[in-house]
């Protein structure tokens, strides 16, 4: 009735072929999914292992790439209590789940959630589901969902499906994601490609995250990146906030002009200077995103 103990295996080395559609991550679409990684779920690897190990520096991978990519990062998490009427149909496939063991309800300390991203309570395999997943990305003009995490075939694949079925292109970011075997982590992955959406790798997502963009896409993106180079909790960077006087000094602000430079920005020292507010900086990174276009 419970989740077996599950063997090391390796992360997968190919994509399953695919030619329906010619989809891409966007950053000014995307949202990426963190599905599922609680300590109680993760309990049954052996964590020092692959799948677990390497699954979890690449979703730390893509996390760093979606912030710099203004990608919201919304994770789920089973809630530590549930009646047995919360639970419905799952105590009866897998038993009283994260509930038997409530301690082990959190995320994984190595991924866990920031201030600002968000954690939906999860009920059932697909996240859409009494949730408002689907309300939130409308809200927010979004229509991808980058998903990884556990168990692939199951809360992962019901979940791309569940995407396909509300007009949201699903990708599975095949290494990752961690299952219950090799045959059935590739059975998932098949199975999206095949009929609802993409599976694609850490690099090859991160990749076209950068070549969408490099600019922060939108002004929270642009707070995002600011408190983490100057390492400061994001909602200490204010739209009104001069980022010079939150302690951005020279050296780091240059390392953003080089960076904004490689993306196409022909930005100067002088040109921010001038502006006071992280809401000017933005007003003149957007005039730029608009010209590469």
């Amino acid at each position: 009735m419970s989740i077996p103990r599950i063997a090391p295996y390796p992360l997968p080395d190919r994509l399953p072929a695919q030619d329906r559609v010619d989809w891409r991550p966007d950053p000014e679409r995307a949202v990426l999914l963190v599905h599922d990684l609680q300590d109680y779920f993760l309990d049954f690897y052996d964590t020092a292992q692959s799948p677990v190990a390497p699954m979890l520096d690449n979703v730390r991978a893509l996390r760093e790439a979606c912030d710099g990519a203004g990608v919201p990062v919304i994770y789920t998490a089973q809630p530590p209590q549930q009646t047995v009427r919360q639970r419905g149909l799952l105590q009866d496939w897998w038993g009283p789940g994260v509930t038997a063991r409530p301690e082990r309800a959190g995320i994984a300390a190595t991924v866990a959630p920031r201030d600002h991203d968000t954690v939906l309570t999860k009920w059932r395999y697909s996240a859409f589901a009494s949730s408002d997943l689907l309300e939130r990305m409308r809200e927010q003009g979004r229509d991808q969902l980058l998903i990884c995490g556990v168990y692939a075939h199951i809360g992962c694949m019901t979940t791309a499906l569940d995407a396909f079925m509300r007009d949201i292109q699903p990708f599975m970011l095949a290494d990752a994601l961690a299952d219950f075997s090799a045959e059935e982590h590739a059975m998932a992955l098949a199975y999206v490609a095949r009929r609802c959406g993409v599976a694609l790798t850490t690099d090859a997502c991160i990749d076209a995250l950068k070549a969408t963009s490099g600019l922060p896409a939108s002004l929270d993106a642009l707070r995002a990146e600011l408190a983490r180079i100057i390492e400061l909790p994001v909602e200490q960077v204010g739209a009104d906030d001069n980022p010079l006087h939150l302690g951005l000094d020279s050296i780091r602000l240059m390392s953003l002009l080089e960076r904004w430079s490689a993306a196409g920005a022909e930005i100067g020292f002088v040109d921010l200077a001038e502006r006071e507010r992280v809401a000017d900086w933005w007003a003149l990174l957007q005039r730029h995103r608009e010209a590469l276009r």
